[in-house]
This record gives structure tokens, sequence and C-alpha cells, in this order.
């Protein structure tokens, strides 16, 4: 039992900052680090998710919602804002939790990780290609053939943004600079043009009647009362649950800070303030959908550009086409980025093959893994039905929050003498709060999910006791630093 609750000592978790390990290049400045988060945290789903759960789950009340799923959010990205202060290294949640908890534990989170992360590239690639192919319909051009035209998109994407990250970290970021910019524009359009049409009748009373639902309960929180509702505080509160997924991402601006010029002072900004700004735009978005269309009218399946057609400004459906499109490019980008980090950081710990830690000497990035992660995604996107186990992505993101709003409380009770560049403020207060909240968002997902995570997780343990445990570096006898095959330290 010792060995696998074996801890990462803190000085071998912080990087080339106290020379303990080989480290990827400084490349992130702070700004860079707030596009990275409006990259992944806003993708299509701003144009499309406040119609969504306002006309099924909680009618003009879902305004409410966002703000309850941007503090809940917010609480989660305060406690990785404290630990990435203290820990500035590419393996996120994965690294905390071998510091704070133990090895075992560690890979458990590190196996959530790439749930998380390979499932959510191929889903996003997969929605990608599906919202590409309606918005070349959309500008007059017929798609022939649009399932097998569709395989193509998603083939092609993965293996182009797959090339960029494994190519050249620098070109990465100056494109996701500029689809970033675009995609703002547009959601800057969108409210610019919308505000006009906004009738306050349609916001009417924020409280809908709650009413019990014609369906057999699914999630577990649906379950416990036996019943499925909508609208009411009950339905502001499930479409919270659903509205917060929209905001994960913000996470993975943890696994650039080894790659961040100040990282203990830049990476807790750049999260909070990349939230924010995400959660400032969902809400005007969702103010201009409400407002412009009563719920009961909305569209649930293109609740936005059927806003604008029934107002009568019908240019704006290519406005947000292409929003849509930029949205999900840079979130595919962002989330091979984090995975690749992830593992790049259990492979230089030896809790996979070690291979996956090698550094490209001629693009100084990790291309190794990165192909590896691009080739998996293109398998999962292209030959599993990924987009009918979306919650996958979620639950393995949850599961990650609550063991990093834990490891706050621990750390600090265990390693207060750590140098820290951001505390979450009354602790342990709002870590705990952070803590409920994540369960609580937890117990909204399908109980069929819980099922298919319990066995990921029960696979991946079995992978442990196997291969890592064993051939982890903390198994094996302390050696001196020296450097490291295309990077500039190894333990």
């Amino acid at each position: 039992m010792s060995t696998i609750l074996r801890r990462l000592p803190p000085s071998e978790a912080t990087g080339l900052r106290t020379g303990a390990r080989h480290s990827l290049a400084e490349l992130y400045r702070p700004a860079d680090l707030v596009v990275l988060g409006l990259g992944v945290i806003i993708g299509a789903g701003i144009f499309s998710i406040a119609g969504q759960q306002a006309a099924t789950t909680a009618g003009p009340g879902v305004i409410l919602s966002f703000m309850i799923a941007g503090i809940a959010c917010l609480l989660a990205c305060l406690c990785y804002a404290e630990l990435s202060s203290t820990m500035p290294t590419s393996g996120s949640a994965y690294t905390f939790t071998y510091v704070i908890f133990g090895e075992v534990w560690a890979w458990i989170i590190g196996w959530a990780l790439i749930l998380e992360l390979q499932f959510a590239a191929a889903v996003v690639a997969r929605a990608w290609a599906a919202i590409t192919v309606g918005a070349i319909s959309n500008f007059g051009v017929r798609v022939p053939h649009q399932e097998l035209v569709g395989d193509m998109l998603v083939f092609v994407i993965l293996v182009l943004l797959t090339g960029v990250v494994a190519l050249s970290a620098r070109i990465g970021l100056r494109a996701l600079w500029i689809m970033v910019a675009a995609k703002l524009l547009a959601i800057g359009a969108v409210i610019v043009v919308g505000l006009p049409h906004i009738d306050v009748r349609n916001f009417g009373e924020f409280h809908v009647p709650s009413k019990i639902l014609p369906r057999p309960p699914t999630s577990v929180l649906e379950i416990l009362f036996g019943q499925s509702h909508a609208f009411g505080w009950f339905g502001i509160f499930a479409a919270a649950s659903a509205i917060a997924f929209a905001y994960i991402g913000f996470d993975i601006v943890a696994t650039s800070a080894e790659e961040t010029v100040n990282a203990p002072a830049a990476v807790p900004k750049g999260m909070i303030r990349s939230l924010i700004i995400a959660t400032v735009l969902y809400l005007a978005v969702a103010l201009v959908m409400v407002g412009m269309v009563p719920y009961t009218k909305i569209s649930e399946d293109a609740p936005l550009t059927g806003a604008f057609r029934a107002v009568g400004v019908d240019w704006m459906v290519h406005v947000i086409d292409v929003g849509a499109v930029l949205g999900l490019t840079t979130v595919i980008l962002v989330l091979i980025v984090g995975q690749t980090r992830v593992l790049f950081s259990m492979a230089r710990d030896g809790l996979i093959p070690r291979g996956l830690a090698t550094v490209s000497r001629r693009y100084h990035t990790p291309t190794r893994v990165t192909l590896v992660i691009g080739f998996v995604a293109i398998v999962l996107a292209e030959f599993v039905p990924v987009l009918t186990m979306q919650e996958l992505v979620v639950i393995g993101t949850l599961f990650a929050f609550a063991f990093v709003a834990a490891g706050v409380i621990v750390m600090r009770r265990r390693m207060p003498y750590l140098e820290r560049g951001f505390r979450v403020p009354l602790s342990p207060v709002l870590p705990g709060l952070s803590l409920v909240v994540t369960v609580w968002l937890m117990v909204n997902l399908q109980l069929l999910t819980w099922a298919w995570f319990a066995l990921w997780m029960a696979f991946g343990l079995l992978v442990y006791l196997v291969y890592g445990r064993r051939h982890s570096l903390l198994a094996r006898p302390r050696v001196p630093i020296e450097p490291a095959r295309g990077g500039r330290h190894r333990r």
C-alpha cells in the first residue's frame, strides 16, 4: 500500500524552476493564456446552449442558470489557480494529485483526464464537421453524400491541427490568436445586431412554473427524486448544470504552466480572466437570445439562427456559422495541446512509456506523444459513436475538479510552507463549497455515464497495477539530474 501511495516531492514537480526535471520551452505570456482559455471555453455552444436550455428546461430563468453556472466554475477555477501557482507544471491536476495524495490517485486523475481530453477532441471534431457541412449548405452550396464529406472533414481537421501542435507551438499560438479574434468578432456581431430586436416582454417572469416531464428519470439526481422536472427552480438549477459543462476548459490553461513566463503569477490570472470574460459573453448572448424570441417559440435545433430569421436578419445566419466553425476549431486545437501536456507529464514520471516524454530537438515540442494523441482522436471520431458519449468528457473533468478542490484544503494543512503565487480566499470554506458544487454537477449526469466511467477507471487501475506501478520513476533508486534527450533537464 505504501508503494502505490508514494508521493512526488514538491521540488520535483515544479519543473526547470528547481532544476528537478526537464522542461518545455517557455512560450506563453499572460495575454496568451487568456486567449488559450477563450479558445477552449467558447465553442459553438455559445450560439445554441442558451436557447436550448430556455426552450426545454429553464425558460427565461436561463439567465439565472448562467449566473449560477459561472459561480460554480469560478470556485473550481480559484482552486486550480492556487495549485497551479504552487506547482507550475504541465501535468495540471495529475501532478497536483501526485504531490498531495500519492501515486495511485495521481494515476486515477491522469486516467480521467485522458478520458476527458481524448474523447473531447473526437467529439468536438465530429461536431465541427457537422457544423461545417451545415454552414456550407447555408451558403447555398449543395453537399452530396454529407456523411462521407463529414468523415473526410473530421480526418482533415484532426490531421491539420495535430500537425500544427506537433511541429510548432508558436505557429499554433499565432493561429489561435487569429481564430479567437475572429470568433469574438462574430459573438460581438450577435450581441450588437441582436440588441435592437430585444422585446423585454419575452423575459416575462424568470420563474416559470415547474412541470413534471413524461419520461423516466435518467440522471442520478432524477432517480433520487423519482421523476423528471423542467422549469421552476428545479429547471433553473438543472439548466445551470448543463451550462456549467459549456464553461469547462479553463482547467486546460493549467497544463500550459510549464511553458509560461512567470507562471506562478500569470497562470492564475489567465485562468480567472478567461473564465470571467467567457461568462460575460455567454450571459450577453443568452440575454439577446431570450429577449429576441419568446422561450416557447425558440427552435431547439438552431435557436439563435432561428431567432435572427424570425426578426428578419437572415444574413446573421452566416456570421453565426462562421463563428461556430472557428469556435470549434480553436477548441480542438487547445484540447490537443492540453492532452499532449498531460500525457507528456505522465510519461516522464514513468507511469506510461517513457519514450512519449521525448521533446523533439528540431521542433522543441513533444512531437511523438502529440502524433499518438492525434491518431487516437481520428480513430475515435471516425469509428466510435462519440456524440452519444459526450457526458464521459464531463464526468472525467468533474472528477478532476473534485480532487483539485480537496487538494487545496489538504495542501494548506500538509504543506503550508510552499510558496503560493495565488491563494483561494476564505479557505477552506470556498474549496469545500467547490467540492460540494462539483458533486452536485456530477449527480446531474446519467446513471449510464457513471457505469461507463466506472468501467474505464477499473481498466485504468488494472493498467497501473500491471505497468505504471513497476515503471514509475519513484520506484527506482534516486539518480542525479542529467541532461534530457531533446530537453534541458532530466531526473
